[in-house]
């Protein structure tokens, strides 16, 4: 398995669920993982995990993508050290509550919108350049179907991920002409935290693991694909 030989992947939200999952999948398919997350112990975790399954360590960055400037010096940091980033998976997302807009927190409003949109921005604002240096950058953004339909008491979430694949196809049309390809991924439903925050009743054993979905993210992340300016549903 040597799909993502020799490739540098950052992974945003990667302490985790489908991150989590992501980042060993690529680590064995031979990419060297820089992983990011608020929690330092889940990212200690997933670096054990790589390291008993490759014998590599991954690059841990602690950090809250709701700072932004954060976000500025881990791609000073990453060029510093590797000179170029070959993948970027933005897949922090959050979805703190539902509602009904009317009565929603303004606070968590914020935090929504900064997580899942803005911290995306940001993202693609200061990791452009560095994929641009790649000679195949590839960069992935984890969507919903609650982008697509509303449903009462979504609102919040599923207007950011509405926003978040608007900017996302905004700016695959702006590097059309670059050997960068950008997508978005629909993981459909999958037994992580945030599902489990919105149906605290249901039996995830029965809904797909994090680690059923990762095909999709080395189609989309090797230099081979030619996909671009799409929103790929698993």
């Amino acid at each position: 398995m040597s799909r993502l030989a020799g490739r540098y992947a950052l992974i945003t939200g990667a302490s985790r669920g489908i991150g989590a999952a992501v980042a060993k999948r690529f680590a064995q398919e031979g990419a060297h993982v820089i992983l990011t997350a608020r929690t330092v112990g889940g990212l200690e975790e997933v670096d054990d995990a790589i390291k008993q399954a490759t014998g590599t360590n991954a690059t841990l960055v602690p950090l809250d993508l709701r700072k932004f400037d954060q976000i500025d010096a881990l791609g000073a940091a990453i060029y510093e050290r590797f000179g170029r980033l070959d993948i970027v998976v933005g897949n922090a997302g959050v979805l703190e509550t539902l509602g009904p807009v009317a009565q929603f927190d303004p606070k968590l409003w914020t935090r929504i919108l900064d997580t899942n949109v803005t911290a995306n921005y940001r993202l693609i604002r200061s990791m452009d350049r560095l994929l641009r240096a790649s000679d195949a950058g590839r960069a992935i953004f984890v969507t919903s179907g609650a982008a697509k339909e509303p449903y009462p008491y979504w609102g919040p979430y599923a207007a950011s991920k509405a926003a978040l694949e608007m900017m996302v196809k905004t700016y695959a049309m702006e590097i059309a002409k670059s050997n960068l390809r950008v997508n978005l991924l629909d993981p459909g439903i999958v037994a992580t935290k945030l599902r489990l925050q919105a149906f605290p009743g249901e039996d995830q054993a029965k809904l797909r693991a994090p680690e059923d979905v990762t095909d999709r993210f080395v189609d989309l992340a090797e230099p081979a694909c030619t996909r671009h300016g799409e929103v790929v549903a698993i």
